[in-house]
């Protein structure tokens, strides 16, 4: 079965996807958080512009993980990736002391009639359970993302 995720993407990465010019969702962090690990193949994606409101959803293709990242490792990532990655160079550089990270390829981004939720915390990404759902696992896009299969 399917895990459900809540992905806030800022206004410009999140419009590239849209239109398909960003195929990896990257996600570098200092500290192991509750979605390292938890992320996988299969798996559906709701984007949330930061800010704004849900408006699309999307399945997970593929997943890399990553530990004991170094600058290197990360300029390594970026060379090789940051084509489906999208990312400016002051966000490459704002992610040089991150030890943890994944690359999420996106497949069958579809957008949905948009919806505002009400999330207050500063996480960037969350996974989803019937506790903490924000409403999102009772609406009609899960139908729509479980067709996606």
């Amino acid at each position: 079965m399917a895990n459900y995720h809540l992905v806030i993407l800022k206004r410009p990465y999140l419009e590239a996807v849209l239109a398909g010019r960003k195929q990896i969702e990257s996600r570098f962090i200092k500290t192991r958080r509750a979605h390292f690990g938890r992320v996988l193949p299969g798996d559906k994606l709701f984007l949330k512009e930061s800010g704004g409101l849900v408006c699309a959803i999307a399945s997970i293709a593929a997943v890399r993980n990553f530990t004991e990242l170094t600058p290197k490792r990360i300029l390594e990532l970026k060379e090789q990736y940051n084509h489906l990655i999208c990312g400016s160079n002051k966000y490459w550089q704002s992610k040089m002391d991150c030890r943890f990270g994944f690359l999420v390829w996106l497949k069958d981004v579809e957008p949905i009639e948009p919806m505002r939720i009400h999330k207050k915390d500063w996480r960037a990404w969350v996974v989803l359970t019937k506790k903490e759902d924000f409403g999102l696992l009772k609406m009609g896009a899960v139908r729509k993302a479980e067709k996606m299969q």
